[in-house]
């Protein structure tokens, strides 16, 4: 799936026309502010285009599980108040709990060309995550053309991202779409070569279509984090009490042979920092040592790619031309188990290969080490860049007109 077959946001004319703009504003709040506003800095480029041309823009996004509640600390007004800052103008924020209500319908009659609204959350509607046809209606009822710029939400059939294109004159695709399209895209269809991924996360389960439908593409798969120990096991290795899921292993020497076959390297840690247990707090003070993955004591477990493995991870990448990397090399939230992750965000920092770092706990590492300038794309989206790379259709992109 690559961007070019469907309708942006620079195929319309929204002159004097209502736009509704699925954004992901789903940003951490604490007491009520915002600790991390990359998805809100991310959905700029497409909402000052809308303004610029004269389009009266709607904006609307979910934030957290309400399951269909009104829940007072979820609510986007926060996000409106940032929003108009970055903006320089203000955004009306139209408070229901009904999301299309009173306050949304007044606002938006009054709306001159280039002003925005900021809808409630959708979530604060059961019907939103169940795609029910009322609600789509509801939201198309707002507006005359929908955009969708949510990655983040893409994987997921809601009345915001699928549900409201039946009930509006077009719908297209935004800029941050557009750009993780570019990204992901040539990397899983035409990636330079050599095309190095990186995976790493707890639960192999997580990432089994992942690996089946890069082994297809990439020359070099790094398995890091607690995934990489089910493989271990797979070749036959002992690896104490850390996380295996048996009902992978067979599944995993199945991905190993398959590999094997086609010529890619599956490089997984020589080396583990292991640990008596699971630090608690998550990032407790914690005694660790260093050991052989195929020597990790019966009653220690595995909590981070050693330090050797740290530095044949590293010298993999420096030879890459594109390097896509999901999931931690460990327990990165605890300082003595972040090596292995700090360490593949340098190497990734120093490369001059294409790096796209496929969202969620990775995105926030090198996020959080500084690295984020360093890399060529970071997703806004954990599970749909991982979709992306199992190779499924996005149904948020799907649903948007063709060009």
């Amino acid at each position: 799936m690559t961007a070019l077959n469907k309708k942006t946001v620079d195929d319309i004319n929204v002159k004097g026309k209502r736009v509704l703009v699925r954004c992901d504003f789903n940003v951490p709040l604490k007491a009520g502010v915002i600790t991390d506003e990359n998805r809100i800095v991310a959905a700029l480029p497409t909402i000052k285009k809308l303004i610029a041309d004269g389009g009266k823009v709607i904006l609307c996004s979910h934030m957290g599980k309400p399951k269909g509640e009104p829940k007072p600390e979820l609510s986007l007004a926060p996000v409106a108040k940032r929003l108009s800052e970055h903006l320089g103008q203000e955004v009306i924020f139209a408070a229901d709990d009904n999301v299309v209500g009173e306050n949304a319908k007044a606002a938006i009659a009054a709306m001159k060309d280039g002003d925005v609204v900021l809808l409630q959350n959708t979530r604060y509607r059961v019907e939103e995550t169940k795609n029910g046809e009322a609600f789509s209606k509801e939201l198309g009822s707002l507006a005359d053309i929908f955009v969708n710029d949510a990655f983040g939400a893409a994987h997921r059939a809601h009345c915001s991202t699928v549900g409201v294109v039946d009930y509006v004159q077009e719908a297209v695709v935004g800029y941050l779409i557009q750009k993780e399209l570019k990204y992901l895209g040539n990397a899983v269809e035409d990636p330079v070569r050599p095309f190095v991924c990186i995976l790493g996360g707890a639960k192999v389960a997580d990432k089994l279509s992942v690996i089946e439908n890069l082994i297809n593409k990439a020359d070099t798969i790094i398995i890091g984090g607690g995934m990489s120990y089910t493989f271990a096991v797979a070749q036959g290795e002992t690896v104490g009490n850390s996380l295996v899921d048996m009902e992978k292993v067979d599944y995993c020497k199945e991905m190993l042979k398959k590999a094997e076959e086609k010529g890619v390297k599956i490089v997984l840690p020589e080396d583990s920092i292991v640990a008596k247990a699971f630090p608690n707090p998550i990032d407790a003070p914690i005694e660790t040592k260093n050991v052989k993955t195929s020597e990790i004591p019966d009653d220690m477990m595995g909590l981070d790619i050693g330090l050797e493995a740290a530095k044949t991870f590293a010298e993999a990448v420096k030879s890459a031309k594109t390097v896509v990397w999901n999931g931690p090399m460990g327990v990165s939230e605890n300082p003595s188990l972040a090596n292995g992750t700090i360490s593949v965000a340098k190497a990734l920092a120093e490369t001059d290969a294409v790096t796209i770092i496929g969202g969620g706990d990775s995105a926030a590492a090198v996020n959080n080490l500084g690295f984020g300038d360093k890399m060529s794309h970071i997703s806004t989206g954990g599970g749909a860049s991982l979709e992306f790379l199992e190779g499924k259709e996005l149904p948020g992109i799907a649903a948007m007109n063709n060009k």
